[in-house]
């Protein structure tokens, strides 16, 4: 499974539903580079759209909120003035009036005390009545505050939560809209990955960082308002803090981005690994891979951890290089405020005021610069998810579509030409009529393009020109949907969901009986086993089975296919996992099945399909050979080789493992 022969079989041919294995899904993708952080978070944004009004009440509340807790330490600041002038008022000499008092210290020459006495208002004692009526008010305007931050908080939950699921409905949609090849090119943990871990981390940013913004925008603003009405001096210093916090946040983030796109894409290759391995891991370990694998993981974990590291340490660096500012900012405001305060130029109560306005001015600044942190992370998720989103999408069905009532099976390809690689040329004007109720084989070596031919039936790929009818009407001129009605399939490789086997076979009709069910499963030779397990059609199966054999697991798939009542069936390998006295009683079922149906056979084993009507054979891309067994054979070309070959190296097998008995003798 190494990155050589993957890129190979890639080129050669796509994996497709009907070939997938656990080496498919390719271990790495191309380096991710930084993307357009202000495009994508514009594009993040927009999404918001369908919820502006309620946006605009969290806006509204939002500065209710900021208002009355902006407010909280004026008034704080008032309740310390009455403190203070109470205390000041109680250390001057009895029968002095405060005018007496500033007369005294300016004879004495001190200017400043007199300054700072002359601005206050001094009582006899602290007035505790007004303190009690100040501090109640303070009391009642956080808990306002609070409310309405509740308020903003609980609306916002519900804007964020109604915004992903209208952006996982998107991708769900796109995911059902998306070519076969985007999928051949992905592998399925990345595409997982994008879908669960990369919404999630998206759904997180815009919770907290979203109304953190808000807020700390609002706060920045109100806080610098009563500033700059308290003191425009101080006020200019706490602002010379805000183009160096600026300058700190926009330098750290710069290099943190990209670690930030790296740790998701590194993410992504995290689980497509693990998804990888644990799928295959029967054949990991019969391979002798066990520790290829996990050097393969170490290296890809390896590389996460790096990123992640990185990235968190690199933006973890914002939050105490914010703080360091903002200490120096206090010691600057503390300084400077005592010396005005001595001065009496504002009071000591406007200074503690300011100082909590400056934790306040400071504190959002410092959010605002965490909030850079969470929204990288979220921005390079949302990349991500918008690069799903706007991955090219199958063409259109068409507006005006035409419709079969009940397909009678006559399908022909008229010149048709396909390739999966522009410069590598696959099928080529090819031919074939297949009249209603016939059974087709599709036989030839690997590579001739068997598997191709079906993927383009169901038009899981688009050919490149020419015509693929079914009863006469153009594929192209009906809805993807009404074309994959009209096919049954049974593939190679068995697919069972999570549940009870009579809910995986019933998934070939809606809304069946539990006697078609049973009638079905019957023709398919499953009832015997099911009716073995202890709890019968009840039992549930594992994560894809895992808990049945795999002919178990075909045996139901071919029940599917029999409960679903196809015109048209395609059967690809669909015997290849079961025993010989199973594929016997199978082969009987399917030629009951085959009854009146047009049926593809894609087959390997040559005696499988002596009894069909047509047998195509097929080599690089072209039709070399048609006609009944008979006919074939007589002819002597490419079919006769094959067929003889075949045979011809059983009966060396069976020749060899005799000798070795008669020689062990």
């Amino acid at each position: 499974m190494s990155k050589n022969s993957t890129s190979q079989s890639m080129t050669e041919r796509p994996s497709s539903p009907f070939a997938r294995g656990p080496g498919s899904l390719g271990m790495t993708l191309p380096a991710e580079k930084a993307r357009d952080f202000t495009g994508s978070l514009r594009r993040l944004l927009r999404m918001l759209h369908p919820e502006r009004l309620l946006i605009g009440l969290v806006m509204f509340l939002a500065l209710a909120s900021v208002f009355f807790s902006v407010l909280g330490p004026f008034l704080l600041g008032t309740a310390t003035n009455v403190v203070f002038a109470g205390v000041v008022g109680q250390d001057l000499p009895e029968g002095t009036t405060q005018q007496q008092a500033v007369d005294e210290l300016r004879a004495q020459g001190e200017t400043t005390q007199a300054d700072m006495l002359a601005n206050m208002t001094v009582t006899d004692g602290v007035d505790f009545n007004a303190l009690a009526r100040i501090t109640a008010l303070v009391a009642v305007v956080y808990l306002i505050s609070a409310v309405f931050s509740w308020g903003q908080n609980y609306i916002m939950a519900g804007v964020t939560q109604r915004t992903m699921h209208r952006l996982r409905e998107r991708v769900d949609h796109k995911l059902g809209r998306l070519p076969l090849k985007y999928f051949d090119s992905k592998s399925r943990g990345d595409v997982l990955s994008r879908v669960t871990n990369d919404i999630d981390n998206i759904s997180t940013t815009m919770q907290q960082a979203l109304t953190q913004a808000i807020t700390s925008l609002l706060t920045v603003f109100g806080v610098l308002l009563m500033m700059l009405w308290i003191s425009p001096l101080l006020a200019l210093i706490s602002l010379l803090t805000v183009p160096l916090s600026f300058l700190t946040t926009v330098l750290i983030a710069k290099r943190s981005q990209g670690q930030f796109v790296g740790q998701w894409h590194w993410t992504g290759e995290v689980n497509g690994i693990v998804e990888e391995m644990y799928t295959g891991h029967e054949l990991v370990k019969v391979y002798g891979h066990r520790q290829r694998a996990m050097a393969d993981f170490d290296e890809a974990n390896g590389k996460m951890y790096e990123s992640s590291f990185r990235a968190q340490f690199i933006s973890g660096i914002i939050q105490p290089a914010m703080m360091l500012i903002s200490n120096l900012n206090y010691v600057a405001i503390a300084v400077v405020g005592g010396v005005r305060v001595a001065t009496g130029a504002i009071s000591l109560g406007e200074v503690q005021a300011f100082i909590q306005y400056s934790r306040q001015f400071t504190m959002p600044i410092t959010q605002l610069a965490s909030i850079t942190n969470l929204l990288q992370s979220g921005v390079a998720s949302a990349e991500r998810v918008f690069e799903l989103l706007d991955a090219a999408e199958e063409d259109p069905d068409p507006v005006r579509p035409l419709h079969i009532g009940r397909p009678t099976g006559d399908v022909e390809l008229e010149n048709v030409n396909f390739r999966y690689s522009p410069d590598v040329p696959l099928i080529e004007d090819l031919n074939l009529s297949v009249q209603p109720g016939e059974t087709v084989a599709i036989v030839g070596p690997t590579g001739a393009g068997k598997t191709t031919v079906v993927n383009l039936l169901m038009r899981f790929y688009e050919i490149d020109s020419g015509r693929i009818l079914i009863d006469g009407v153009d594929t192209h001129e009906m809805t993807r949907d009404d074309l994959r009605r009209c096919f049954g399939m049974v593939l190679q490789d068995t697919w069972l969901f999570k549940g009870t086997i009579e809910e995986n076979i019933a998934y070939g009709a809606e809304d069946p009986t539990a006697a078609q069910v049973d009638e079905a499963a019957v023709a398919a030779c499953a009832d015997h086993f099911i009716s073995t397990l202890p709890d019968g059609y009840d039992a549930v199966l594992d994560d894809d089975g895992a808990n049945l054999s795999a002919g178990e697991r075909q045996l139901i798939t071919i029940a599917r296919a029999f409960l679903s009542d196809p015109a048209i069936l395609i059967l690809d390998e669909a015997t290849s996992s079961v025993d010989t006295r199973t594929e016997v009683l199978i082969q009987e079922g399917m030629a009951r099945l085959r009854q009146g149906r047009t049926s593809f056979i894609i087959a390997h084993r040559l005696s499988t399909i002596r009894d069909a009507d047509t047998i195509v054979v097929m080599d690089a891309g072209q039709i070399i050979e048609q006609g009944g067994h008979e006919e074939l054979m007589a002819a002597r070309g490419f079919y006769y080789d094959l067929y003889q070959s075949q045979f011809r190296s059983s009966y060396d097998q069976t020749a060899d493992n005799s000798q070795a008995v008669d020689s062990s003798y």
